[in-house]
């Protein structure tokens, strides 16, 4: 039986100073981002699939809901970070959705990484409800998202950017509104090509090192303090190092993301001669059975085809 306070217990909205907030999706980023709102003094209502979250959720000072219409119907601001577009839409249509139970006027907050299409819909469709939508997918995995130092990209009205900023502001360092409703999701789809670009590239040099009998840890220090250097490798090179993939952003996800960064460049006409090889690399590790791992594992994929492993 689940303690949580139901929706007459929850605080009232005069109760804080701050807009009340309804989190769905409490997942590896979804957890500290909600998390690090109620830090931040904002009444935090949040509705996800795991029993466990929701005790998380609770245990930290925010509610927990028994649905998604409980959860957002007295909220100012909707944030959504789940996997993927079926999951945006799962969750936003259909009678027990966020559309038809949200008031008019809440603002929806999508953060997760979505193609920029679904979002440009998103939008339509809540506006006919009276519902101001951004689309704001992050950049920082795990770690930023404990920290608050997210990298937060954002598309939408200039108004509702505004409105939304003191809420980014307890998530992430970088925020920065890049155009209208999808362009969010279009400049996340080009972080994530950035991003698995140079892990693969870092993997490729730590066997090449290893197999060349150079001191891993001193050689990623040194690369690391010069051009070489980037957040990627700061973040991963521990991974890298000690064969940890426990998963802060996992393959599983950065497949899907580099399928949505593929499929926008092929619309606009823009090649992505590496980018596209890469999208295969990470796609031949999901194959392999390695979906779950962090995709810093993309290390392993390059010691496969090298003869050189290091156990599973």
């Amino acid at each position: 039986m689940s303690t949580h306070p139901t929706a007459s217990s929850r605080p009232s909205r005069a109760a804080s100073s701050r807009p009340a907030v309804a989190w769905i999706g409490l997942g590896i980023m979804g957890s500290p981002m909600a998390e690090n709102l109620i830090k931040a003094g904002y009444p935090v209502t949040g509705y996800t699939l795991e029993q466990d979250k929701l005790d998380r959720l609770a245990k930290n000072g925010g509610t927990a809901a028994a649905s998604i219409a409980e959860a957002v119907r007295d909220a100012d601001v909707i944030i959504t970070m789940v996997p993927a577009s079926p999951q945006v839409e799962s969750v936003c249509y259909g009678p027990d959705g966020i559309l038809e139970n949200a008031r008019s006027g809440a603002l929806l907050i999508d953060m997760s990484s979505i193609t920029p299409q679904t979002s440009v819909d998103l939008a339509k469709n809540a506006g006919d409800k009276g519902i101001r939508v951004l689309d704001a997918p992050v950049s920082g995995g795990e770690a930023g998202a404990i920290e608050a130092v997210l990298s937060i990209m954002v598309g939408g009205e200039q108004a509702d950017f505004d409105a939304a900023k003191p809420v980014f502001e307890a998530l992430g360092r970088t925020i920065v509104l890049c155009g209208p409703h999808g362009s969010g999701q279009t400049v996340k789809a080009a972080n994530q090509l950035i991003v698995a670009v140079n892990i693969q590239a870092c993997a490729e040099a730590v066997v090449f090192l290893e197999k060349s009998g150079v001191n891993l840890a001193a050689a990623l220090d040194v690369l690391n303090g010069g051009l070489a250097g980037s957040t990627v490798l700061t973040r991963k090179k521990d991974n890298f190092r000690t064969r940890d993939f426990t998963p802060g952003f996992r393959i599983d996800l950065h497949h899907k993301d580099m399928g949505i960064v593929t499929d926008a460049a092929r619309n606009v006409g823009a090649a992505l001669p590496v980018g596209a090889v890469v999208a295969g690399l990470v796609a031949s590790l999901r194959a392999q059975g390695d979906g779950g791992l962090d995709h810093s594992a993309l290390l392993r994929g390059v010691e496969r085809l090298s003869g050189h492993t290091t156990g599973s």
